[in-house]
């Protein structure tokens, strides 16, 4: 998931590794230790391209890196985009794909806010079981703790459920086009890198 992020992010704009790695922190808590042998590795796999900042080495001895998605990288953020599988609705990668839905394609949104939505209901089912045994079986904070998970996946549920209908209500009302649905058709070039 860490590289889809990148690369949504880069797609936004150029970004020094700082920046990048704040913005990183906003979308998930991804490791400080992973992010720029992350950035190594795609910039190696010619998935983003890294120059000097020109001002900063003006300024200074140790210029900043500024890293770019190349073309092959941009090809890579609407392959990982497009992936609707089974992995793009679990717990570690929903909030970075939720983080890139308006370049996500209208028909693998709605895949996978009904595929989590599936997923958290089955969490609900399975917490429910367990509170109703918690009485008898757990002290009354082991028995919170499980109420409080019970809360939150019924707050999932009904929030997912709200996506859901407003993507419907958008897709049915001729909704104004996004930048995933242009991605979708291959119409997409982002502006602010040039392309």
């Amino acid at each position: 998931m860490l590289e889809l992020a990148v690369l949504g992010l880069l797609h936004e704009a150029p970004m020094h590794g700082y920046e990048l790695r704040k913005r990183l922190q906003e979308i998930r808590a991804f490791s400080c230790g992973t992010v720029y042998p992350t950035l190594r590795r795609m910039r190696r796999s010619g998935l983003i391209e890294e120059t000097q900042d020109e001002q900063d080495a003006r300024r200074s001895r140790r210029a900043r890196r500024v890293y770019r998605l190349t073309e092959r990288g941009r090809d890579r953020f609407v392959e990982l985009v497009e992936d609707c599988g089974p992995r793009a609705c679990q717990d570690e990668a929903f909030d970075v794909r939720l983080a890139f839905f308006a370049r996500t394609p209208a028909p693998i949104r709605m895949r996978i806010l009904e595929s989590r939505r599936r997923r958290v209901e089955q969490r609900r089912e399975g917490q429910r079981a367990i509170l109703a045994r918690a009485d008898e079986q757990c002290d009354r904070y082991t028995a919170q703790l499980h109420r409080l998970g019970l809360d939150h996946s019924e707050l999932e549920v009904r929030w997912l459920d709200e996506l859901i209908a407003h993507e419907r209500a958008e897709q049915g009302a001729g909704r104004p086009e996004t930048a995933g649905d242009r991605l979708a058709r291959g119409l997409d070039r982002d502006t602010t890198n040039g392309t």
